[in-house]
């Protein structure tokens, strides 16, 4: 199984850490992408270690970049297979960062753009120990037909994407806010009129109030 590695930041308090928050980053990427999101979210989360890992895979459609699992065949089947391996990794990562942080194993929130949020939407909800906090960027809920039956915790979602980002669709975050309520997991959902595919203030704020309200608790 892939070891992941990948850039980190903070805490901006300069002490030990006492949360983790891990940015799971989009296909043809690295951690190096979202990496920047720390210091910005660490105004509300000071004592906050953030860390961005590189994918597993290389990316399979250009000679840069990372994948969490390939997009070459959009089939649903080959995605939840895809989706299903990169979890695996993930769920190693969360508990080795959680470990080598000396934290507690629900001290941490999961945050993704686009596969990346796919990504950490699959695994955090997957998982026994519930994030404090899922935060998914211009994504998709893959396999919501299995999560009902898969589902381990109720951590709560926030949902973020531009109207105009064609990409991956905005349709595919209000199909998942409903594929989420369905299951009575609390989802915030936040829809950027003329935002295509990326983050902007409006969701970045959006973001810094929910990890602000998810670390209160």
């Amino acid at each position: 199984m892939a070891i992941l590695t990948g850039p980190s930041w903070g805490p901006a308090s300069n002490g030990a850490p006492e949360q983790l928050v891990i940015l799971c980053h989009g296909v043809g990427a690295d951690g190096n992408d979202l990496i920047d999101l720390a210091p910005y979210w660490a105004r509300v989360l000071p004592d906050a270690i953030f860390v961005a890992p590189h994918a597993p895979e290389p990316f399979d459609m250009a000679p840069m970049g990372r994948q969490w699992f390939p997009l070459s065949n959009l089939d649903p089947a080959k995605l939840g297979v895809g989706v299903r391996r990169a979890a695996k990794v993930l769920d190693l990562f969360i508990d080795e960062q959680l470990a080598k942080y000396a934290l507690p194993p629900t001290a941490y929130a999961l945050m993704g753009f686009s596969q990346g949020a796919m990504t950490a939407l699959f695994t955090g909800l997957r998982r026994v120990n519930a994030p404090r906090a899922i935060l998914a960027f211009s994504g998709a809920l893959i396999a919501a037909e299995t999560l009902r039956s898969e589902m381990k915790n109720h951590a709560p979602v926030l949902l973020g994407h531009g109207e105009a980002d064609q990409v991956v669709p905005a349709f595919l975050s209000r199909d998942a806010e409903a594929a989420l309520r369905e299951v009575s997991v609390p989802v915030e959902a936040i829809f950027s009129a003329n935002l295509e595919h990326g983050i902007d203030d409006l969701i970045l704020d959006a973001g810094a109030l929910f990890l602000q309200k998810a670390f209160a608790t």
